[in-house]
Parts: structure tokens; sequence; C-alpha cells
């Protein structure tokens, strides 16, 4: 309460119970990377996320109707619960301030998080989800979120493979809503990109990518580094791009 205010208060009040309501009475909290612990990794990472995402929205100048119903979404996607979506709504509007401080924030995750690249990468794709429905990552939106991603030690190509996969995953959706179809050629590329392989790749290399790529992301190793219970579905469906990618390769190779 002393670092974080009234919000920050609430925050663990929220994250830490999902955490320590998992261990035995008494039971000492499972140190992490840089000296953190999981409550408090899941507390910082839960708090930066929506005070970014607040951030991101309001790059531009303004924070659009859409920008707000596109954080709604994540929330929802998230299944957070009521308690922790006013907290998320509550960070959302300090990262609109002008005297938020991005940097710092950033910084403060990256050491709490203890650098740990698979935690990272988890965030980014968090705010890049966000900033796709909220107006297409255009505009000064998608400047914000490449300084973001450098600063947390994600590069560029990096940033570019989460964007195809994040894209892919929306058109796959605008085709099973009876939207335009996805043209197939586009779609088997972006397939590839999510499994950072080409199609010269040869199966062994493709197989080997799959699984990867799924140990990466895998829900249950996230959550033991200090993911927040909170953020597990996105972790959950970032997975299952994973095996659609996947499913999709081995389809068309005959695999």
């Amino acid at each position: 309460m002393l670092t974080g205010g009234p919000v920050g208060a609430a925050i663990g009040v929220v994250i830490g119970h999902q955490f320590d309501a998992k261990s035995a009475p008494g039971r000492a909290r499972r140190p992490m990377p840089g000296g953190a612990d999981a409550a408090l990794i899941g507390d910082r990472f839960f708090r930066t996320a929506f005070q970014v995402m607040g951030h991101v929205a309001k790059a531009d100048g303004r924070v659009s109707e859409q920008e707000i119903q596109a954080a709604r979404a994540v929330m929802s996607e998230l299944r957070l619960t009521p308690a922790q979506v006013q907290v998320a709504i509550a960070c959302f509007t300090e990262g609109k301030a002008a005297q938020f401080r991005l940097g710092d924030a950033l910084d403060g995750l990256y050491r709490v998080c203890g650098g740990r690249s698979d935690l990272l990468l988890a965030f980014v794709e968090i705010q890049m989800r966000a900033a796709l429905m909220g107006n297409d990552l255009q505009y000064a939106a998608r400047g914000v979120l490449q300084n973001m991603a450098a600063r947390l030690g994600v590069g560029a190509l990096e940033f570019a493979h989460i964007e195809a996969v994040l894209r892919m995953r929306r058109g796959a959706h605008a085709g099973a809503g009876g939207a335009a179809a996805v043209d197939e050629g586009a779609q088997l590329a972006q397939a590839y990109k999510v499994l950072e392989c080409t199609a010269d790749s040869s199966n062994e290399e493709l197989s080997l990518a799959y699984r990867r790529q799924l140990s990466r992301h895998h829900p249950d190793k996230l959550k033991a580094n200090g993911l927040p219970e909170s953020m597990i579905e996105h972790a959950k469906q970032r997975t299952q791009q994973i095996i659609e990618a996947w499913e999709l390769v081995r389809e068309r190779r005959g695999i």
C-alpha cells in the first residue's frame, strides 16, 4: 500500500489472494529470479499492463470509444472478476494521465520480472492485442509499442512476429464470422511466422519449432514464473494460436 497507494493495495488483495490461496497456510512464497516472488510479479504485471494500455490509447492525444471498448474486451477475454475489472479501470485511468511515466513503469516491470523474456513477451502481446482492437496499431500507438518493446528487450523481429500471430488470429475469427475470407496463401505464410519458420523449412525443423513454441508459451510454465492468474487466459489463447498454425502447416504438407 505504501508503494502503490489504494490501487496498489487493491491489486495486492486481488492478485495476492489468487496466489496465496493456492499455498498451504504458513508456507513461504516461492522466490523468483531477481529476488521477487510470484505474488509480487503478478501484482506488478497486472497493474503495469493496464496502466500502459491506457497510456498507449492516449498516445495520439485522445482516447476513442473504440479504444475504451478494446480495453474492456481484453478484460473480458482475460475473464477478470468484477473486483479485478475495477482495479484495471483505475490503472487504465492512471496510464492516461499526463504525469504517468512510461519509462519508470516499464523499468520497474523489467526489474521485478528479473528480465524473464517469456513474461515480457506476454506483456507485449497483451498490449498489442489491445492496440490492434483499438485502432489497428495505427498512428502514434505503433511507435509507442515499438519503443516499449525495445525497452523490455523485445527486438524488431520478435515484435513483427507477435503482430503476425495476432493478425492471423483476427483473420481466422473474421473468416469464421462470415466476413471476407482470408487469403489462404497469406494465412499459410502467417502460420509459418507463428512457428518462426519459413516455407523452406524441413518437416523436422517445423516439428521442432512447434514443440519449442509450445514450451515457451505454455500457460503452466508462465504461471510458475509469475504470470498472474488473471492473465493465464491470454497464455491459453497464445498456445491455441500455435496449435492452429501447426495444424494448418501440417495439413498443407501432409505431415
